[in-house]
């Protein structure tokens, strides 16, 4: 009888791939199989994320509970960027974990599986160049890593010190992985790394320089690819080059990710982002000239140490001119190991949650105003899951996530969809004939 796992992964795509990667791994040189029952498995994992809202106290809440249901024998693995972050305290305050990998260190798994107590985390391991063997959740779409760290210096952030610098993986590997995600059903391959448009900017080898934009095109010349997606560019890296080419190549999908964070160029500055509220509007300027059907989606930090009432106003200014079609808000929280831990003009926590409810209305209502506008479009959807009502639903080139009445059969392919009904996160379409 095969060995069972049970992986629980937090966070972020990156996060999804890392965890995927680790699969790959234990079934491959292990002979462990997943499992979705806790008390039936052999290993239990949790892949954890530092950026969530407290992310140390739901890691041991969650370990507790593991500890709880395990059968007897079943090891226990602490994984991702809170285990980078860390790595021994993990197993001094709760003895009974077996390993800690972080999240630098996933082609490590095997290794520490067999080491009781071990603990991997070193942020300067290399694994850009590693051939991790293949598993992916989806059979429809495939997640593919194009670089790993992270060289940016933001405040509030903890990646860097949990994921280490930037490497960009070679991109004769990932044109390769992408090859055999395709050769295997794929029509959509997702690129992911911290800056995906600083690819290139160090490689651990010998390696042709190859930038992001190139990379693209490169890509671009695989047969039977259809769609290419990728989170998350960083503003300051928006060149024009790279805009053109987004906009013109008919494979890559039109949906962009662009974190504001802030829209007030002082807090930007005190974040260390690295561009204006006026450099961040100039690019959506240019976006949408070259591709007025764009959509846009944003991460947006309110209440930002010092962040007075006029930078606040002056997000809520770009919130009104960019008119984003998504957004992911949170109130600051700090981090361990950032700068921004040790500010200390800290903003009213009341304040603080005015101010993100306030943005959240504001995008609540632009949102609805967009929708409207939605009834009776019709839009190419690749559907991807099954849902338990009898529907399968898929997302559009701009990311709209639309549902149809329909079967399996639907999975893995194109339809045209004409929209039935409205809703703030999925649209109901029926399929044109």
């Amino acid at each position: 009888m095969s060995k069972k796992l049970f992986i629980e992964t937090l966070g972020c795509a990156m996060n999804s791939r890392d965890s995927e990667h680790m699969i790959a791994q234990l079934h491959e040189r292990e002979g462990y199989e997943t499992t979705d029952d806790l008390k039936a498995a052999d290993l239990i994992l949790i892949n954890t994320c530092s950026v969530r809202e407290k992310p140390v106290a739901k890691l041991f809440s969650e370990l507790g509970v593991f500890n709880k249901k395990k059968k007897e024998g079943a090891k226990i693995g602490v994984c991702g960027c809170t285990a980078s972050h860390l790595g021994e305290e993990i197993i001094k305050r709760a003895p009974y974990v077996n390993f800690v990998l972080g999240a630098r260190n996933v082609s490590k798994i095997s290794e520490v599986l067999h080491k009781d107590r071990a603990v991997e985390v070193d942020i300067n391991y290399d694994e850009s160049e590693f051939a991790f063997d293949d598993f992916r959740t989806s059979p429809y779409k495939a997640y593919i890593n194009i670089s790993i760290g992270c060289d940016k210096q933001c405040t509030f952030c903890i990646v860097p010190k949990t994921r280490g610098e930037e490497i960009s993986i070679p991109d004769n590997l990932i044109i390769q992985e992408a090859q055999k995600a395709v050769d295997a059903g794929a029509k959509e391959i997702f690129l992911l790394g911290q800056n995906v448009n600083n690819y290139g900017r160090r490689f651990s080898g010998d390696q042709e320089k190859v930038n992001f934009t190139e990379l693209l095109r490169r890509l671009s010349k695989i047969e039977k690819l259809e769609r290419i997606r990728f989170t998350s560019p960083h503003p300051f890296h928006m060149d024009d080059a790279f805009i053109e080419e987004f906009a013109k190549n008919p494979k890559i999908c039109k949906s962009m990710h662009m974190p504001l964070q802030s829209g007030s160029t002082k807090v930007l500055k005190d974040m260390k982002r690295g561009y204006t509220k006026e450099w961040f509007i100039n690019r959506v300027e240019k976006l949408r000239a070259e591709c007025p059907e764009v959509s846009i989606s944003t991460d947006i930090i309110v209440a930002f140490p010092g962040e007075s009432d006029a930078d606040f106003e002056d997000t809520i200014d770009v919130m009104k001119k960019v008119r984003f079609d998504q957004i992911f808000s949170f109130k600051y929280s700090p981090r361990p190991e950032t700068e921004a831990e040790h500010y200390t003009n800290i903003v009213d926590p009341e304040v603080a949650s005015d101010r993100l409810s306030y943005l959240q209305a504001l995008h609540t209502q632009i949102l609805d105003e967009k929708n409207a506008q939605q009834m009776g479009r019709v839009y190419r959807v690749y559907f991807e899951d099954l849902n338990a009502d009898n529907y399968v639903s898929g997302r559009t080139d701009s990311n709209l996530v639309v549902k149809v009445k329909g079967s399996e059969e639907l999975l893995g392919e194109f339809r045209d969809v004409k929209i039935t009904a409205i809703g703030r996160t999925i649209l109901t379409g029926e399929i044109l004939e």
